[in-house]
C-alpha cells in the first residue's frame, strides 16, 4: 500500500506555505499532502543544487520512509554501510546489532534525495516555485503573509501557516523574531569533490595525524569527497584544488592523484539552536532550526524527522481535527532533540578538531571503549542513527511506552498499517474487539489491527494488551490492563481522550 491522495482540487487556497523546497521542506509537504493538506513550497534557488552537503540516510530515517512506503527507491541505489564514525574515530560503531529493518548507514548523495522526495511531493497535488525569493513575512490572529520576489516581480501570499524550512540563514526564522543561539565558528574544515586517479582501497579512508584530519568517501562514477580539517589553513576564503592536494599531502602523504574538482568548499563549526521552533502560525524544522558541524552525518536526518513530527500535527490544526496546542507539542518533543545534537555533535568536533596530546589520549581511550565496551558502542551508535530518541510524557501515570519508537522484527511490523497517515489501534492476542471499542475507533478515524508485539516487542511490550500508535511510528497510549478487566472502557477512553482524530 503506498501513501497516495487525491490532490487538492485546482485553485484550492494554500493552508500552508513552506519556504525552502530543500529534503526537510519537501518531505513535510509530503505528510501534508497525504492529509490532502493545500500545500505551497516556496525556493528561492531557480534550481536544485548539485552539490550534496549530506551523503548519508541513518536508520531511523529510513523507517520514516518506511512508514510511508517511500524508502523503496532510495534503498535500490543507496549503499548500506554496516558501521560509521563518531567524530572520526578510528574504531567504528556497529550498527548491525541496532533493532531496526535497517541497520546500516545508507550512503544517498542529498541531490538525488531531494530529487526523489521532491517526485513524491508533487506526485500528491503539491505546488513547488523555484526562483521565488522570501523576502518578509508578517502575520496575524487568522494567517501569515509571506512577500516573495519570483521571476514576474514581488507578490504577496496568505496562509494560516508558515513553516521555515529554509536554512541557516533563514529569513522566516528572522522576520518572525525567534533567536537563533549558540556559539560561532571558531573552526574551519574543507571539502573537495574530485576525481581521484589513484584512491584509498578501502571505503571511508581515514587520515589522522598532527598535521590533521582527512577523510575519503567515494560517491561513484570515480569521483570522491575529501573532507576534514586542516589547522594550517583556517580562513574564510575559497578554497582551492591546491590548498585541497596541499592538505591532503600533509595529511595523508598523498593527494591520490586528484583532478577536476566539480565543489570545492568550506564549512565552520557555528553551532546554533533556534529558542523555539514555534512563534504563533509561524514554525522552523531542519537546518532553520538547527545548525552544527557536519560530524557523523546527522544533520539532514534530524531535519527529516523533524518534518515527520510536525506534519501529521499540523495536518490535523489547519483541518479542524485538533485544536492548535497540539503545535506546541513540536516544540516539546522536538527541540530537546535538537538540543542533544548540538551536544553530541559539539563533542565530535572536539576530537575532529583537537590535536593536542589530551584530545590524541581522550581518542585512544575511546576507540578502546567503541571496540571493547557494547555498551558504549550501542550507546554512540543510538545517537548517531537516530534511535535512541523517546518523546518522554510529563503523565506521570503514563505508559512507560509513551513517546517510544515502535519496533515489531517480524518483518515489516507496523509499517504497513501507517502508509496512509493515521494513527492505528494495536490490541494484542487473537480475541474479536467489542464493537464499543472499534465503534469508537472508527469514529476517530482509527484502523483497529490485531497485534503480536506483545509477544515479540521484548521486555518494553511484555504485558502490554493494546496500544495507539501515532502517524509518526510512536506509541500516542498504551495499557496492560487484562482483555477481561475493564479493557473495554480503558481502551474507549483512550480513544476520546486522544487530542487528534483523523
Amino acid at each position: 500500500m503506498s501513501a497516495t491522495r487525491q490532490p487538492p482540487p485546482q485553485g484550492t487556497p494554500e493552508q500552508v506555505v513552506i519556504v525552502g523546497a530543500g529534503p526537510v521542506g519537501l518531505w513535510l509537504a509530503h505528510e501534508l499532502a497525504i492529509a490532502g493538506v493545500p500545500v505551497l513550497v516556496l525556493e528561492r534557488e531557480e534550481r536544485r543544487s548539485p552539490h550534496s552537503k549530506a551523503l548519508g540516510i541513518q536508520p531511523r530515517t529510513v523507517e520514516v520512509l518506511a512508514l510511508r512506503n517511500r524508502h523503496k527507491d532510495l534503498l535500490a541505489i543507496g549503499r548500506a554501510l554496516p558501521n560509521w564514525h563518531f567524530g572520526m574515530l578510528e574504531s567504528r560503531v556497529d550498527f548491525r546489532a541496532l533493532p531496526t529493518p535497517f541497520p546500516f548507514l545508507l550512503a544517498h548523495p542529498q541531490s538525488v534525495t531531494e530529487e526523489v522526495l521532491e517526485r513524491y511531493a508533487t506526485g500528491l497535488g503539491v505546488v513547488v516555485r523555484r526562483g521565488h525569493e522570501v523576502t518578509s513575512l508578517a502575520q496575524d490572529d487568522t494567517s501569515v503573509t509571506v512577500r516573495v520576489t519570483g521571476p514576474e516581480g514581488p507578490y504577496e501570499v496568505s496562509a494560516p501557516y508558515v513553516v521555515g524550512t529554509d536554512g541557516a540563514h533563514s529569513i522566516v526564522r528572522r522576520e518572525a523574531g525567534i533567536g537563533f543561539t549558540g556559539p560561532d565558528t571558531s573552526a574551519y574544515g574543507f571539502l573537495g569533490e574530485v576525481i581521484l586517479d589513484e584512491p584509498p582501497a578501502n571505503p571511508g579512508f581515514a587520515a589522522l595525524s598532527e598535521a590533521g584530519r582527512l577523510l575519503v568517501v567515494p560517491l561513484g562514477g570515480g569521483r570522491f569527497r575529501v573532507t576534514g580539517y586542516d589547522p594550517a589553513d583556517q580562513h574564510r576564503g575559497p578554497l582551492t584544488l591546491a590548498e585541497l592536494r596541499d592538505a591532503s599531502v600533509r595529511i595523508a602523504g598523498t593527494d591520490f592523484g586528484m583532478h577536476d574538482p566539480s565543489w570545492l568548499t568550506r564549512f565552520g563549526n557555528a553551532t546554533k539552536l533556534a529558542d523555539s521552533y514555534r512563534a504563533g502560525r509561524v514554525l522552523l524544522a531542519g537546518d532553520a532550526a538547527h545548525i552544527h558541524w557536519p560530524a557523523g552525518g546527522v544533520g539532514l536526518n534530524v531535519g527529516l524527522q523533524d518534518a515527520m513530527n510536525l506534519g501529521w500535527k499540523l495536518a490535523a490544526v489547519v483541518q479542524g481535527r485538533a485544536a492548535e496546542p497540539l503545535l506546541d507539542t513540536y516544540h516539546a518533543e522536538r527541540h530537546p532533540v535538537g538540543r542533544e545534537l548540538a551536544e553530541h555533535t559539539l563533542a565530535q568536533t572536539a576530537l575532529i578538531v583537537g590535536l593536542t596530546p589530551e584530545v590524541t589520549a581522550l581518542r585512544a581511550t575511546l576507540n578502546e571503549a567503541i571496540t571493547d565496551a557494547p555498551g558504549f558502542s550501542a550507546l554512540l551508535a543510538g545517537k548517531l542513527s537516530g534511535l535512541d530518541i523517546v518523546y518522554r510524557s510529563d503523565d506521570p501515570a503514563a505508559h512507560p511506552l509513551t513517546g517510544a519508537r515502535v519496533y515489531d522484527p517480524e518483518g515489516e511490523g507496523v509499517f504497513p498499517l501507517l502508509h496512509h497517515g493515521r494513527a492505528v489501534l494495536l490490541v494484542m492476542g487473537d480475541a474479536q474487539v467489542d464493537d464499543e471499542v472499534t465503534d469508537r475507533a472508527a469514529a476517530a478515524g482509527i484502523d483497529v489491527h490485531a497485534s503480536r508485539l506483545a509477544e515479540t516487542g521484548g521486555e518494553a511490550w511484555s504485558g502490554v494488551t493494546a496500544a495507539l500508535v501515532r502517524p509518526d511510528g510512536r506509541v500516542w497510549w498504551a495499557t496492560g490492563t487484562a482483555r477481561s478487566a475493564g479493557f473495554t472502557a480503558e481502551v474507549s477512553k483512550a480513544l476520546e481522550s486522544i487530542p487528534a482524530v483523523f
